[in-house]
């Protein structure tokens, strides 16, 4: 299950759906480097209308490298805002991020 950009992008919904990110606060706590095996959670710290607020953070092992604050939103292919599609709401509800 997800929600697959391609499918969306070309109307699986009846028209286009694009996600944009509007804003994003990035810490960079520690750095990662090549072969590293990352561990990315994300989580909806809230929703409403044609936005969400996603947490992020990226770890290896119990080390945390990333941890970040996404505001994202749909879009129709022409730019428009788009309500989140009422089914959505529950798959993305908040839920409490991974312990720090």
């Amino acid at each position: 299950a997800g929600v697959h950009h391609t499918e969306l992008a070309e109307g699986s919904l009846g028209e286009a759906i694009v996600w944009v990110v509007r804003r994003m606060e990035i810490d960079f706590r520690a750095p990662a480097r090549i072969d590293d095996v990352l561990v990315i959670d994300t989580w909806t710290e809230s929703i409403s209308g044609a936005r969400i607020v996603m947490g992020q953070t990226i770890r290896r092992g119990d080390t945390l490298l990333i941890s970040a604050r996404v505001e994202a939103a749909i879009t129709s292919a022409s730019g428009k805002p788009r309500r989140f599609p009422k089914d959505w709401i529950a798959v993305f509800a908040p839920r409490e991020a991974a312990s720090s």
